[in-house]
Formats: C-alpha cells, structure tokens, sequence
C-alpha cells in the first residue's frame, strides 16, 4: 500500500477545488465523492465505530474458543506400585504463563495485528513503510497501559484487595514489555536512523520467543534463568466461589464446558470466563470412567448442530428472555434496538463452529480469519478518513484506532478483575499484550517489508516520520514510569495493585487517565508538526 502521507500528496497535487483538497477515494459507490467531506467524514467514523462493535463480538467468540483450547488435558497412563492397576489420569496441555503470553496475550492484541499486517502487505513494492501499523500498535500500548488499568482499580469492591501473587513472572514480563518499546527507539534512532534493516526486524521478531522461554523459566524456577523470588500466596482457586468450574473439571478434556454452552445459547450477550483456565492449582484432571466418557463423548457430538443452529437462530432473534424481564419499555426498545444493530454481525460470526470442535481450534482459526476480515475494512476507513477530513494518520492511529482495537484488551482484563481472586491476569494481559505488540505486531510487518525490499531493490525499509514515532516513545516511556511507579507504591502501602479504599481508587484512576491524555496530546502534537 501506498502510504497514506503519500496518497494525500498526490490528491493535493491532482484534485483542488477552490484551494480545499478534494477527497477522490471511495468505500463501496463511486457516487460517495459527490457528498461533502464532512458528511462523509462522519459516515466513515460511524462505519469505524460499527466495525469496532463487530470486533468486540468477534473477539468474544475467539475467547471461548481459547478457554476450550487452554482447558485442553491429555492422558497419561501409569501403574500403580501397589496393586499394579493401570491409573489413567488427564494433565493439562498448556502451562498457565505460557496460555496467558501466547493465547491471551496474542488473541487481545490479533485486532492490531491483523491491522498492521495487512497494512504491510498492501504496502509491499513500497520502499517506505506504512504508518498505520506501528502508530495503532504504540497507541494501543499507551490505552493498555493507562486507561485499562484505570478502569481495573476500581472494579473490585470498596475495600476489597487484589494484588499480583506470582511478582517474579510479572516482574519478567515487565521488564521485556519496556525493553520492546527501548528496543524499538534503539532500532529507528540509533542503530540505523530513520530506516528497519532485515537484521533489525528479524531480532525484533525472534525476542518474543526468547520472551516465552524466559516468562517460562521464572515460572518453573529454573535455575541462572529466573529471579530468586519465592510464588506468593497462590488461591487454590482463582476464580470466586460463585463461578462453579469443579463440577465440570473431570471433563475439561473432551466436554464443552456449562459455561461455554451459556454463551452460546444466550447469543453470545456475555463472554465466558476466559480465565477459567486457572481454575485449579494443580495440572492434574481426575479420571473419568470409560463409560460416563463413551456417553459423554457421544452426547457431545449429537448436540454440535443444535449448538450452530441456535447460534442463526440468537442472531435473528431481537428480544432476548433477559429483556423480556425487564418492567420498563423504554429499556426494552433500547435493548431490541441494540439487538437489531449487533444482528448483522451475529448472523456473520454464527457461521464460527461451535467450540467443542476439536477442543476448540477450528473456532480458535475461524475467530482469527474473521478479525482479520474486519480490519482490512478498518484499515480501508483509516485511509477514507484521513483522505477526506486531512488528520494526520498518526493522530487516528493513536486515537481512534488504538481504542478500538484495544477494547478486546480492556474486556478481558475487566474480567480477570472482577472474576479473579488475583491481579495476576488482569495485569499480566497488560504487560504481555504490550510486548505481542511490539515484537509480533510491529516485528512480522516489518520483516514482510524488509525481506521483499531486500531481494527487490537491495534496499532496507525507510520509516516515514520516524521522528514523530520516537517522540511517541519517549513519551510513552516517561508517562508509563509513572504508571508503575503509582502501582508499586500502592503496593507497598495498601497491600495490593487492585481496589482498596474508593477514594484511593478513584484517585489512581484519575491520575492513569491523565497519564493517557498527555501521552496522547503531546504525540499528536509531534506528528502532526505543531511542536
């Protein structure tokens, strides 16, 4: 893809009406370019927006999937010493650290992913990489890192403590999550200014395995590998008593969960626990009798095509049991009306399979092609609204698209703060997600670019206002200082990151979403010239 800096020059060269730049690009009809530019300006916002609801839908969908996947156990057979009976017992196939860095971390930040990949990939041929990836990916940082936490101290109760149990993995993860943004500055400012060479982008990509195996080793407590810090006090459940996964956990390995079955039957209106995965301490699943299993195995398969039938049938259905309770009208109309807008996309995402597929990896794939479908139009909006309104690419990025496409990120941390006994997840998905991005998210992009201009023109990729994005870097890094320095404090005097005293929360709260505005006043700023 043409950058978008780029289109704009040649609309200002070819297309000016009465000294204003005209906006000759179109979403869908060629008859678009005979509305004004403000009325399409406002069109397209309101088709961004209705693209981010879709992603919010799809996302939920892609969660339940990962919560099937993560609960996945595999059999092992052993004798017993004694009587020499055979012992068949399930152990879970993912490590918990690992499920939250790769499946979580990555599945919350796909949305940016996908986005800046397809922009890669249309910009191919272009000796100067696209802004729209890298801008969205540290603008999505800076919202991970100071709205989402913002809202996350206040959603436990008045007086009510959640503090991080395992520091020393979190401590890792964190310490990798500022080292990617170190690393991106070192890349466009130092080692080779204004330009990614192969070298660079391959590293870029290949320190988020050394991420996984690091996380990995604090986590097994490997010895000269991990920090000489003891677990905390670990729950035997992470998850609150009301949320009931025991009865369903000599199953976990081949029974799609009760709450997997409630979200698909009330039409996705609320997302699984997708932290259910740390349900249980141990990794250990109790044996299920052949039988009771033989019969379950059967049950399970004869109730995949009711489970994607009901899935059509919820997406056209526009009142719901839950609003037929409610006594007011007006919230009734409301709730149908929100119904009939989601509806479109429900019909769509309704052809994902149900997730008890193949312990959930069909849907896990389907979510994933879907998310992407989704950003391609996003990524075609962006270039419709910078066109037509003249905002700075940058300063969408930073704003619109980075909300946007973090909101997966701000659901699922909601979640680990109200469901969780622990910040572990809540946190962990920030400082994980933050890393995804930069190594995975800015690194694939730019080795797509750098590997085809390397072999094509014997050339590396130039960073178009390479300045401005290291400013936004600067600035993240300073303001996100802030930000840990405010959660260790809370630490060290109320005892947890999370909740506590609702004047302190409040507060916290606050000074996160100033935090955010500077970062995102000053960067717009920059990129578009002003300071």
């Amino acid at each position: 893809m043409a950058s978008i800096l780029n289109q704009t020059q040649e609309l200002q060269e070819s297309s000016k009406v009465i000294g204003h730049v005209r906006c000759e690009n179109y979403f869908i009809f060629p008859g678009e370019n005979t509305l004004s530019d403000g009325l399409r300006g406002v069109l397209y916002f309101l088709a961004l927006a209705y693209c981010f609801i879709g992603l919010s839908a799809i996302t939920a969908r892609f969660f339940k999937s990962m919560e099937n996947v993560v609960k996945h156990s595999r059999k092992v057979v052993a004798v017993d010493p004694i009587t020499n009976a055979q012992v068949i017992t399930y152990k879970k196939v993912w490590n918990f650290t690992i499920a939250d860095i790769s499946l979580l971390a990555f599945g919350t930040s796909f949305p940016q992913i996908s986005l800046a990949t397809i922009d890669a990939i249309r910009n191919i041929g272009e000796r100067y990489a696209g802004g729209l990836g890298p801008g969205t990916l540290v603008g999505s940082a800076a919202f991970d890192l100071f709205p989402i936490p913002a809202v996350c101290v206040v959603v436990p109760k008045a007086g009510e403590l959640k503090k991080i149990s395992d520091l020393g993995v979190w401590l890792v993860e964190l310490v990798w999550s500022f080292w990617a943004y170190i690393w991106l500055y070192i890349i466009l400012e130092v080692w080779s200014p204004n330009v990614i060479t192969l070298l660079e982008a391959l590293l870029t990509v290949l320190q988020y395995g050394l991420l996984l195996v690091h996380a990995y080793a604090q986590d097994k407590r490997w010895p000269y590998l991990s920090l000489p810090m003891s677990r905390g006090d670990r729950p035997e459940e992470w998850v609150p008593e009301e949320i009931d996964q025991s009865k369903d956990d000599n199953d976990v390995h081949d029974v799609y969960s009760d709450a997997a079955q409630e979200a698909v039957e009330s039409g996705n209106r609320n997302i699984v626990d997708i932290f259910s995965i740390h349900s249980a301490n141990n990794d250990t699943v109790a044996d299920t009798p052949p039988d009771s299993a033989t019969k379950k195995g059967k049950a399970k398969n004869s109730t995949v095509f009711n489970l994607w039938k009901h899935q059509f049938v919820d997406a056209i259905t526009l009142e719901t049991s839950e609003s037929k309770k409610v006594d007011s009208i007006y919230l009734r109309i409301a709730k149908s009306f929100w119904q009939l807008l989601l509806a479109p996309w429900k019909l769509l995402f309704a052809f994902v399979p149900p997730c008890n597929i193949a312990h959930g990896w069909v849907a896990f794939i389907c979510s994933l092609l879907f998310i992407s479908g989704v950003a391609f139009v996003v990524t075609r909006l962006t270039d419709l609204i910078s066109c037509v309104t003249g905002i700075n690419p940058y300063v969408i990025a930073f704003t619109a698209l980075a909300g946007g496409t973090s909101w997966p990120d701000l659901v699922a941390s909601k979640i680990a703060a109200e469901r969780q006994l622990t910040a572990d997840s809540a946190i962990a998905n920030i400082t994980c997600s933050n890393s995804v991005n930069i190594y995975v998210g800015i690194g694939v992009p730019w080795l797509i670019n750098t590997v085809y201009n390397y072999f094509a023109y014997k050339e590396p990729l130039y960073i178009e206002n390479a300045k401005g994005l290291s400013f936004s870097l600067l600035i993240f890094f300073a303001t996100s200082v802030g930000c840990i320095v405010v959660l260790v404090l809370r630490r060290l005097i109320i005892g947890a990151e999370l909740g506590g005293p609702r004047l302190w929360a409040w507060l916290t709260s606050a000074y996160f979403m100033m935090l955010w505005v500077v970062f995102v006043v000053l960067s717009s700023l920059k990129v578009s010239g002003i300071i």
